[in-house]
Order: C-alpha cells, then structure tokens, then sequence
C-alpha cells in the first residue's frame, strides 16, 4: 500500500495558500473523502507522485495524454517552439495549421476560433448563438458541464419544463432564467420545454457525449430529435466536444453519430495537453464575430504558439496513427475484466465506452442521466476508488467524472490493473 505522507504535507500547505488547497475542485477528493495525490512527473501511462509511488493512469489529464504522458514528439515541439518564443500577441501561422487540421477532419467545421479553455470555447459558442439569432434563451441538460460560465452553471428548476436557478452564488437569476435545463436523453421533455421557449430560443447546447455525470452517451434518438427541432426553428445547436472531439474519433462524437452541429466547442485534445480551446462552425455563422462582424470576442494568448505547437503534433499523430480502435480494445479488456471481478463476488456493476473514453457505475442498470448516476452506490465507489490509488491504479475521484486510457497502456498494465481490482475485492476492501 501506497505511502503519501508527501502529498498529505503538500496539501496542507496548499490549503493555506488557495481555496480548498486546489485550482479546481475535484482535486481535492472531497467526493471520496480522501488526500490528493501530489505528482511531479508523468511518463507514458505512469504517473509518479511527490513520494516516489508509481500509478497507472486512468485519467490522463482528463482526456488529452491519448498517446501518453511526455511523448517525445510532442515535448520536442514545445521546446522547440519554446525557444523560439512563448508568446508574440500577433499572428502565427501555427494557428492556421491547427485550424486547417480541426476544419479537415470535423466536417461540420468551416471556420474556428481559437481561445484559452473549453470554458471560453463554450462561453463564446453561447454569444455567438445569441448575437447571430437575435434571440437569448439557451436549452442545456442536468449533467452536461459546460464549464464554469454564469449562463451554463445552471441547475433544472423544481418541474420538467421550469427555468434554470442559478448552481452556484454569484450568478443572478435575471441572467439564469434565459437558461433552461432539461433531463439528458428524455426526449419527450425536450420537446415539450423546446416548444414552450422556441420564439426566443437561440441555441442548445449538449454533450453528445457526456464526461461530467461519469460516462453517459446520448442516444442517437436524443441527439437526432434535438437536431430536427432546433434547425426546423433556426436555432443553433452547438456540441459540446470540449471532451470528446478528437477523443472518441477524429471527427469527434458528430463523426459516430453522423450529425452536424451548428457550432462545436473543442479543447483538451487539441492542445495537446497545454491550455487551450476553440469553436468554430458554419462560415456564415462564425463570420458574425469581430473583427468581420457584430459579435465581441478577443484573448490575449488565444492561439498561444506553445500550444498550437502540441496541439498540431498530437493531431497529426492521431491523423497518422488513427489508434481509436486500438483503444476502445483496450478499454474494453479493462472494463470487462473489472466487471466479471465485480459480478463474481456479487457486486453490482455495469460499464460503458467509447474509443478511449470509458465510465463504471456501481450499480445493476447502465445509467441514462444525471439522477441514474446519482442513485449509484457512493459507499461501493468511495471504498473502491481510495483501494485502487492507494494500490497504484489512478481513476478519477468522483462517480461523476469519465476515465480515458491511453495508447501507451498495454497488455502489462491492464493486466497489472486487472490483479490489483481481483485483489482489492477478494479482501474485501470494497463496502457493501
């Protein structure tokens, strides 16, 4: 068992010095009532903490280490790019062949913007929606995370149809109650609250693919209605692939499910680890911002030479490797072999992936949305997740977050995985 008296000092001391001792929330453990982990290097699918303990990584910076950590290719860019300058405020034509990739291989793509983060990417998505339609309503989904942006932090009001309230202190409810929220994947709700706001509805936002209430795809029913109904009002509907687009497959979660968005917001991927966001879609759409028209938007490292440098070398290791079959073999093996472990000692457990992007639920029936995960054993999850770090396995430290794998994680480490589950459970170190 792992020692971590490093990482418990270390985040003693990060308490004193920002809120929660974090710069994002679920790092803190809270979810499983446990020590972050302190980590000071990473390599391939490792990750190596504070206190010298060597983990298997199930998170992979949350879906952009898909060819591993560190890879060789895309350090040498960096530093290369580096020593060239880190950042000009002006034009580069790293830039362009970023955005050339993106635009070739996401059909629904004319034009795209860079900016600094999925929550920008979304954010600007959002005004764009509003300015071109000339409308202000958005739909969103319980569940679907769209970063922290006052108009998408929003929680589903006390009925099916109501308008939004606001999810966290700090947003108004003047601006909350132009955002409504609908179950994910319940179609006859969507359309009922669609048809109550259409005359002043801008947009839908969804992930196709969630990653913020564990691993949840849409049905492609869901995701196909959303797309008749908002183009028959002209509204805009707009994907969020901040998580899923280049991870899942090239042309993202719209690629699998052959339905084009209006707009799409990207990120993770696309940075290759470092910073970074864009959105982008049809050219008469995005035509609308500044400077060719109305719609304010602007960022100061948007386009950052460091990470349109990653972002092109991990895009055309993708392009040139196309590893998306190779990886949901992968997680396959690893989810199946954990889910006959779990079944043989009579523990509920259902499991869900695509590509390289997975989710577990300990609980008999698949989730569908937000309230499924939320009814799914916290005990057996808390217990399970806090055994497999302290044994060297790295998932994420909250039932509501997906996991990735990665490229680099062979028969070596599923294996290794797959006995360290088969001996946590055997001992009975899972609650009941």
């Amino acid at each position: 068992m792992n020692k971590i008296d490093k990482s418990i000092a270390l985040f003693d001391q990060a308490k004193s010095l920002m809120p929660g001792g974090v710069n994002s929330p679920v790092r803190a453990f809270k979810n499983i009532n446990g020590n972050p982990i302190f980590f000071e290097k990473a390599q391939g699918a490792y990750l190596f903490d504070a206190d010298g303990n060597k983990y298997i990584d199930y998170i992979g910076s949350w879906g952009p280490m898909i060819m591993g950590h560190s890879h060789p290719e895309i350090v040498n860019a960096i530093k290369n790019q580096a020593e060239l300058g880190t950042s000009y405020g002006a034009p580069t034509s790293l830039e362009s062949d970023v955005a050339s990739i993106i635009i070739k291989n996401v059909p629904s793509i004319e034009k795209i913007r860079m900016v600094n983060s999925g929550t920008e990417a979304t954010m600007s998505a959002i005004r764009l929606a509003r300015g071109y339609t000339n409308r202000n309503k958005i739909i969103k989904f319980d569940g679907c995370y769209h970063g922290h942006v006052d108009s998408l932090l929003i929680k589903a009001g006390s009925g099916v149809s109501t308008f939004g309230l606001p999810d966290s202190p700090g947003i108004p409810e003047d601006l909350a109650k132009h955002t409504i929220t609908c179950p994910y994947n319940n179609i006859e709700a969507f359309i009922e609250i669609f048809n109550s706001v259409k005359d002043d509805l801008a947009s839908v936002i969804v992930e196709p693919i969630a990653g913020n209430m564990g691993f949840v795809p849409g049905t492609l029913e869901f995701l196909q209605t959303i797309r008749s109904y908002t183009e028959t009002n002209n509204s805009l509907l707009i994907f969020d692939e901040v998580m899923s687009g280049f991870r899942v497959s090239l042309g993202g979660a719209q690629e699998i499910y052959n339905i084009k968005p209006d707009l799409t917001a990207l990120g993770k991927v696309i940075g290759g680890g470092l910073p970074v966001g864009a959105f982008g879609g049809k050219k008469e759409i995005m035509d609308y911002l500044a400077p060719e028209g109305p719609v304010y938007q602007a960022g100061t490292l948007s386009g950052n030479p460091l990470a349109m440098a990653a972002g092109a070398t991990l895009l055309n290791l993708l392009i040139a490797q196309n590893p998306y079959k190779g990886l949901e073999e992968k997680a396959k093996l690893v989810l199946n072999g954990i889910k006959e472990i779990m079944i043989s000692s009579g523990i509920p457990f259902s499991t869900n992936q695509i590509g390289g992007m997975f989710g577990f639920f300990f609980s008999e029936e698949l989730p569908k949305n937000i309230n499924d995960v939320s009814k799914t054993n916290d005990e057996m999850f808390s217990s399970f997740i806090n055994s497999c770090i302290e044994n060297g396995i790295y998932f994420a430290p909250s039932k509501y977050e997906a996991g990735f794998i990665s490229a680099k994680h062979g028969d070596t480490e599923i294996d290794k995985t797959l006995e360290v589950i088969n001996k946590i459970v055997k001992t009975g170190e899972i609650n009941k």
